[in-house]
């Protein structure tokens, strides 16, 4: 194979290192070009009192066995939450379980006990129009928002719907379109003529358990083995080059190095403008509080705006969720992450603050805490025709269980050396 046929792959992400390893170990030269000084993208370690603790994406949706595979194929061993229900800490500052049987807080069943605690009977009552009125064209609504709202209500929208999202997404409903909050949804929309219908369905049709797994070690593990396995098997990964230009078969550096060969994009703004962002401030912090040692709320809780005395957007309770982090820990010591839309001056008085309200646990102080700050692609343009092929968040929107299949189908497709269906993989 000569030079030109190389693939060069423009981003260390996760999305980049799926595609890379899949092509080395298929015998195809590829070189991966990251732009900051380390790998990994969004799937990130720290180090917060001496133990190490994952600074990004910390779990992945179980919708499909695509990111657990890979794992599995790696040698990571996989990793189940704890089988708590998370909480929902309202704009009155109440703290509910979220129901059972919901997706993103919306309700398979109004009338369930732990929906009715929330919405009250009028709400539920409400809602119950949803399954008498037929849904004709599910693709009319113009948001998540716009979809609760019409299809069940204010009361399921306000007190469960946005909460949920708020703390999943960093956003509003009814400013993220339907298929990018769910995307499993529109198609279960149509398949069964309702919304609460649709929800258990996709209840019922997913993986038996959790709706989340994870990995033993931290979730940043699966790139720490995609970068060691994509090396082991020829790829040469170069940190700290920025790509300034990118065409269907060359890259240009910001140093001016060209590089021939076909590409793929695995980062966003490059081949493909972002339409949607998010932005997330994530406190991790380690601490001695034998207050938690029972996980008063769970794994963790979701939080309402306007909750008084309370800034976060969501709390997980980390080393309650995941066993093999609290067995790395010494009695009354705990992990806790806490998500704001931009970081408080005082991170540490405000995270103390929070944990409080939110758990209502004596919190006297932290061993450790790190903040780090995030943005997210939600969406992004689909590039030229003729332009470079795009992978990730640049081209699938986020979430791990969407971008690992995606980047695995590319790079099936460049091995297989089909160079004619170029974008929105």
């Amino acid at each position: 194979m000569d030079d030109r046929e190389q693939v060069i792959v423009v981003g260390a992400g996760v999305a980049g290192l799926v595609v890379a390893r899949d092509l080395a170990l298929a015998g195809v030269p590829v070189t991966v070009l990251e732009a900051s000084d380390r790998i990994g993208g969004q799937l990130a370690p720290v180090e917060v009192a001496g133990i190490t603790v994952d600074a990004g994406a910390e779990a992945y949706a179980t919708r499909s066995d695509a990111v657990a595979g890979l794992a599995a194929e790696l040698g990571l061993t996989g990793a189940a939450p704890l089988d708590s229900p998370a909480w929902l800490i309202a704009a009155d500052g109440g703290a509910r379980p979220l129901p059972a049987t919901s997706l993103l807080g919306i309700p398979a069943s109004p009338f369930a006990a732990d929906v009715l605690a929330t919405i009250g009977a009028a709400g539920a009552w409400r809602a119950q129009l949803d399954k008498l009125a037929p849904m004709l064209q599910p693709a009319k609504y113009r948001s998540l928002g716009d979809l609760v709202r019409r299809r069940m209500g204010r009361r399921v929208l306000e007190r469960l719907v946005e909460p949920v999202v708020r703390g999943v997404h960093s956003a509003s409903a009814s400013a993220i379109p339907v298929d990018v909050a769910s995307p499993d949804l529109p198609q279960a929309l149509r398949r069964t003529g309702s919304l609460a219908a649709a929800v258990a369905d996709l209840r019922a049709s997913g993986p038996a358990g959790a709706q989340v797994g994870g990995i033993r070690g931290g979730m940043h593990r699966l790139v720490e083995r995609l970068a060691e396995e994509a090396q082991a098997h020829g790829a040469v990964i170069r940190t700290g080059t920025r790509v300034v230009e990118a065409a269907e078969d060359e890259v240009v550096t910001a140093d001016g190095e060209r590089l021939a060969g076909r590409v793929v994009v695995a980062a966003p703004g490059l081949a493909s403008e972002p339409l949607r962002r998010r932005e997330i401030a994530l406190a991790i912090a380690v601490l001695d509080a034998p207050g938690l040692d029972a996980a008063p709320r769970g794994t963790g809780a979701l939080v309402a705006e306007g909750a008084p005395g309370i800034e976060a957007r969501a709390f997980t309770h980390a080393s309650a969720k995941w066993a093999w982090l609290g067995e790395a820990l010494p009695p009354h010591r705990h992990v806790v992450r806490l998500s704001y839309g931009r970081m408080p001056d005082d991170p540490e008085c405000r995270v103390l603050a929070d944990l409080r309200a939110i758990t209502g646990a004596d919190v006297a102080g932290l061993a450790g805490l790190a903040v780090r700050g995030w943005v997210r692609t939600l969406a992004s343009s689909a590039g030229s025709d003729h332009g470079p092929r795009l992978a990730g968040e640049a081209a699938s929107g986020t979430g791990l269980a969407t971008i690992v299949p995606k980047a695995r189908a590319l790079a099936a497709r460049l091995i297989e050396r089909d160079d004619h269906d170029r974008t929105d993989v």
